[in-house]
């Protein structure tokens, strides 16, 4: 059972293909393959966390994707935003959330404060 760490987006496919065959024969815990399979799910994790990191999302685009997900309109905002044309200006970037805002996003939506606060990206 030779493994080696990944170094290279090369190496990282190879080993994401042999991922894949390896689950589609689903081996059972303790087995050799088994052992495989966590030993190289575990380097990639490791590859991905330090070559693809996750960023936080753009709190616009946060409040746009909570809306999608839970088929929200500009209506529904109003309680937690203000009126329509307010919450247009938050969507399209031209006015910032206020702390007010933060806290019912959060509260009501489920939007992580620390999401909430971080820098709007330009749209």
């Amino acid at each position: 059972m030779e493994i080696r760490p990944i170094h290279t987006e090369t190496d990282y496919k190879t080993t994401l293909k042999e991922i894949s065959v390896l689950m589609e024969s689903d081996p059972g815990l303790g087995t050799p393959e088994g052992d495989r399979l966590d030993i190289l799910a575990t380097l990639v994790q490791a590859y991905e966390a330090k070559h693809m990191p996750i960023t936080a999302p753009d709190p616009v685009e946060a409040i746009k994707f909570r809306m999608a997900q839970s088929g929200l309109s500009v209506k529904d905002l109003e309680p937690i935003i203000g009126k329509s044309n307010r919450i247009y200006e938050v969507l399209n970037r031209k006015r910032p959330l206020t702390l007010a805002m933060i806290r019912k996003l959060n509260r009501h939506l489920g939007i992580p404060a620390n999401v909430l606060i971080a820098e709007t990206h330009a749209g």
